[in-house]
């Protein structure tokens, strides 16, 4: 337990010296395997990476307690799942799933400690007539109705 401990103090005083990453997960295999996912205001790069990684392994002491690491940025696949994730992505295109199953998407208009408001732009039928008119309305989603959330990737 005090491995878990030492670990977690080294990668929480290293983010507190650099305030643009912030972590998504970290994980603990059985066999000691360590899983650390960063996200950055700006992105993480490869650099960002070996920098939190040194920041552990030059601090421990493998011959005490042997273990892996592996230190990777929260991919593009991946769910957002922090406000500061959805922050970092408002005016992009996001896909939620609800926990009732039901599905949005829309592009994230603002994010706040509580909730995020999507911005849904559709086409519905005329009341009147033939033919149908542009909707754009604005929809407001708690955290806690969020089962999964996903930026829609567009080529």
């Amino acid at each position: 337990m005090e491995f878990r401990k030492n670990i977690e103090t080294l990668l929480n005083d290293f983010l507190q010296t650099r305030e643009d990453l912030f972590l998504i997960d970290l994980k603990f295999s059985a066999g000691d395997d360590i899983t650390v996912i960063l996200d950055g205001d700006n992105g993480v790069s490869v650099q960002d990476c070996l920098d939190a990684s040194r920041a552990i392994e030059f601090n421990m002491d493998r011959e005490e307690h042997d273990f892996s690491l592996q230190v990777m940025s929260a991919g593009l696949s991946e769910p957002l799942s922090i406000p500061r994730q959805f922050h970092k992505n408002i005016g992009r295109e996001i896909e939620v799933l609800l926990n009732d199953s039901s599905e949005i998407e829309g592009e994230l208009a603002k994010v706040d400690e509580e909730k995020i408001t999507l911005v849904l732009r559709y086409r519905k039928p005329k009341e009147v007539g033939k033919g149908k008119v542009d909707v754009e309305e604005e929809k407001e989603i708690p955290y806690s109705d969020i089962k999964k959330a996903l930026v829609v990737l567009k080529f």
